[in-house]
């Protein structure tokens, strides 16, 4: 995979230290919030997930949307009709929002391809940050990201939602317990088929939308260039622009978008890191428009000392179906669903082991419940504590994803190298 963002340490302080002496970006200096003050919000990305953000985070306790911005004005116009503030500025450009002094943190969801440099620029403006998965495209971006926010007081929240789970949270101690040996194979996948007319990820501005806006109006209502940002520079592309998630230049396909909540969930109940090594394959097997992606996708996942196996399957062209399953020997802990849609679990004892005194599932009431993954950024803000989905975490994430992207595009196992930090 081409890096098209590929910013060096010295590029990162020139660039935010320009911005710093134009006046565009505020210090980085960040004190514990006071528990009466009302967090300042501002959004940017407000399409089809940055919507969804927009709604939760006008509705969280103690906290408020003040700013708003999108390169495209009805999703603009969209943010401030969800915003729940008559006050609320909209901002076109990113970083006029970022020197808003009534912004005390943002919102980012925008395409993949603008995670870091946004990033690096709220650090420097020392606005804490909930940032949509997969944290970045490449490596060098995750380490850039990674070293900024860790040098910073800045609170970050990775968006893997899946994480606010209270049945989650409860499987982590059932397994944390023992009861299910020791765990040697976990499966995940994910499966989505949508009618032949509406081929997955071809959307316009939400999940649910095919009708496709007028194109002239359209580029008459975008700033494309603010759009492009950091990647390649190209005409306008209206498949680009609305279906970006099909294109190398701005996302990472399968592996980032996909398979990073699966993976992540694992990782939120198992907590052992990055894999050893990864074999992964995709093709476009039925969705063959100009997508470069893969409309199926497949990764096995290493991780030697435990001596465990990670598995996901994924198809955009089935309804099957494949749970979280966490297997041990003495038994195995099953999900009702996809991560970020379970609610409940059982445990299946091995055929061995089926006399044995084990927890039958999920026990309503047992776990306390768990805030929502914006409510936990926020109340994080006000403690200066730490996120579930934190920078740690969002490295693990993306070091994860990416060894099976690589692994995909050149056909080969991959591993990683922890001292070097690298994919070889």
């Amino acid at each position: 995979m081409k890096e098209n963002l590929s910013l060096s340490r010295r590029q990162f302080l020139r660039a935010t230290g320009q911005a710093a002496a134009a006046g565009v970006l505020a210090p980085a200096m960040l004190s514990a919030a006071s528990p009466a003050k009302t967090i300042g919000i501002g959004c940017i990305g407000l399409g089809t997930r940055g919507g969804d953000l927009l709604n939760v985070a006008a509705n969280c306790d103690g906290a408020k949307v003040t700013a708003v911005c999108d390169v495209y004005g009805p999703h603009r116009q969209k943010g401030v009709a969800r915003c729940q503030n008559p006050d609320v500025k909209a901002y076109v450009d990113y970083r006029e929002l970022l020197a808003d002094r009534n912004v005390d943190a943002v919102v980012i969801a925008t395409p993949d391809h603008w995670h870091c440099q946004m990033v690096l620029d709220a650090v420097q403006a020392g606005k804490d940050i909930y940032c949509e998965k997969g944290f970045s495209r490449t490596l060098a971006e995750a380490k850039l990201m990674r070293a900024a926010l860790k040098q910073s007081k800045v609170v970050f929240q990775l968006g893997h939602h899946a994480r606010q789970a209270t049945c989650a949270a409860q499987a982590k101690d059932v397994i944390a317990s023992g009861v299910l040996g020791p765990i040697t194979l976990v499966r995940t996948g994910r499966f989505k088929s949508l009618e032949p007319e509406h081929p997955n990820w071809r959307w316009y501005g939400y999940y649910d939308q095919w009708e496709r806006p007028d194109p002239a109006q359209v580029l008459k209502n975008v700033n494309w260039e603010l759009w492009l940002g950091p990647a390649p520079k190209i005409p306008w592309n209206e498949r680009h622009f609305w279906h970006w998630r099909c294109y190398y230049a701005y996302g990472t396909g399968y592996a980032g978008d996909l398979l990073s909540h699966e993976l992540d969930f694992v990782q939120y109940l198992l907590g052992h890191g990055i894999p050893d090594t990864c074999v992964s394959a995709g093709q476009i097997a039925l969705l063959r428009d100009d997508r470069e992606v893969p409309d199926t996708w497949s990764a096995v996942y290493q991780f030697e000392k435990l001596g465990r196996t990670v598995t996901f399957t994924g198809s955009m062209n089935t309804t099957d179906s494949q749970p979280v399953t966490i297997c041990g020997r003495e038994a195995t802990l099953r999900f009702d669903d996809i991560a970020h849609n379970v609610s409940t679990f059982s445990i299946i004892p091995a055929g061995y082991n089926e006399k044995a005194v084990l927890p039958k599932g999920y026990q309503r009431g047992k776990t306390p419940p768990q805030p929502d993954h914006m409510a936990d950024w926020v109340q994080c803000i006000r403690t200066r504590g730490t996120p579930k989905c934190s920078t740690d975490e969002a490295f693990i994430e993306t070091a994860t994803f990416l060894m099976s992207l690589k692994a995909q595009q050149e056909q080969r196992m991959v591993r990683w190298d922890a001292a070097k930090e690298e994919i070889v």
